[in-house]
């Protein structure tokens, strides 16, 4: 305990040069932390996307691809599927539930999606956690009818009953859009925390209207227009989809239909697993993480680094008072533990003050980061991890306090104020 109080009163009487130290030391820690949450975060984030879809089916292309545009919105399909393909498989005796897919549009740098209302009834995320409605409802018999995850809801200020334009391409500011055929906001979801949230969804005969008078890539003109009103009044049946989702009755068929789909000779399509693409996309991004993480680490190792030049750099200013130390019957081992205590107090403090920064940035930054990038960052208490990595911070602070001990012990010694026994 003498040592101890010791220890205290020396940091205390170099305060500026400790407090500093503590800073350094706590802000390496806040980033160490910080990072392993984001981290562990955008894991839960990626696998909480999609739950109960047994199979993703899609134009032949890769995996990772065709999970990115289907479920999170990210990239484009390279070919599109028949209706006729999307209704032989609806229908199969395996299938329980279908839910098709349409992109291709957007609204003010929003992608819109174009499916039909087993979507709101089928689609799961997370633990099983259905689709709800914040306000409003989902789109009925109108083709021009939208619902707005809650994130464009909000970013936008729309409310039930907007009017508001969509835009053909998914570019942020668009040249062609779709101004003769406005959608009326009819709904709006509650937040998910997925890129739902980021998602305008209308219905199949909607995507099928805006575009029922295109030619070539191209808007008609003059005449040939045709407007919502006629639009309404024509067949919508879409005859192309982008993607479409499956449920099945029971999941021991999962792989007997994917491999039926691979082998469908209508035309090439490709049948995923969404487990199984996520670890997939999630493994590509490994590396990434990691090289983030080791960052840290080193972040953290300039924070002691720094810790132990500062204990380094007093130890000549300090032999007076290791003398006087000395003098009163301090031993040498007296003097190096002095320091090794100095060392983890700094460290310490470091930390605690480092889980301080933590939660206050969580908390005053954990509402923007969900609405803008979907994820949620707890205040929760440090996981087991993280205690691990805290507890080899102090470790690591003890095993640098050690050199400018043993050098104070050899000091003390070469000054000849070791007892004579």
């Amino acid at each position: 305990m003498h040592l101890i109080r010791i220890a205290l009163a020396s940091l205390a009487n170099r305060r500026f040069t400790a407090l500093l130290t503590v800073f350094a030391i706590a802000l390496s820690v806040c980033l160490l932390l910080a990072v392993e949450r984001v981290r562990t975060e955008a894991r839960a984030s990626f696998a909480s996307t999609i739950s109960g879809t047994d199979l993703i089916v899609g134009a032949r292309s890769g995996s990772v691809n065709l999970l990115l545009y289907s479920v999170f919105r990210i990239g484009n399909a390279t070919n599109n599927i028949r209706w006729d393909s999307f209704e032989h498989f609806a229908n199969h005796r395996q299938v329980k539930w279908a839910i098709p897919i349409s992109l291709g549009d957007s609204h003010r740098g929003y992608r819109v999606m174009g499916t039909s209302g087993a979507y709101f009834d089928h689609y799961r995320y997370a633990r099983s956690q259905s689709l709800r409605l914040a306000q409003g409802r989902a789109f009925a018999d109108d083709p021009f009818e939208v619902v707005l995850g809650a994130e464009v809801a909000q970013a936008l200020g729309y409310g039930l009953g907007e009017k508001i334009v969509l835009a053909h391409g998914v570019a942020t500011i668009s040249l062609v859009k779709h101004d003769d055929k406005p959608f009326t906001v009819v709904g709006i979801l509650e937040r998910t925390g997925t890129p739902i949230d980021r998602t305008l969804h209308i219905s199949l005969a909607g995507m099928e209207a805006l575009h029922v008078d295109w030619q070539n890539g191209m808007p008609a003109r003059g005449d040939a227009r045709v407007s919502a009103d006629q639009a309404r009044a024509m067949d919508l049946q879409p005859k192309q989809i982008t993607a479409f989702m499956l449920g099945l009755n029971s999941k021991i068929a999962t792989f007997s239909l994917q491999r039926e789909i691979n082998e469908f000779r209508g035309e090439p399509m490709l049948a995923i697993l969404p487990g199984v693409a996520l670890q997939e996309l999630w493994s590509l991004m490994g590396t990434a993480e990691q090289a983030l993480f080791v960052v840290s680490l080193f972040v953290v190792l300039t924070g002691l680094i720094g810790m132990l030049t500062a204990i380094l750099t007093s130890l000549n200013e300090r032999r007076r008072e290791m003398a006087i130390l000395r003098s009163v019957g301090a031993r040498p081992w007296h003097i190096a533990s002095l320091l090794v205590l100095e060392a983890f107090a700094l460290a310490l403090a470091g930390v605690l003050f480092g889980l301080a920064l933590l939660y206050l940035g969580i908390a005053l930054a954990q509402g923007h980061v969900q609405a803008n990038y979907g994820l949620y960052l707890a205040l929760s208490a440090p996981t087991g991890y993280e205690w691990k990595l805290l507890g080899g911070i102090l470790l690591a602070a003890l095993l640098m306090g050690s050199v400018p001990a043993w050098r104070a012990y050899r000091q003390s010694l070469a000054d000849g104020l070791s007892i004579r026994l």
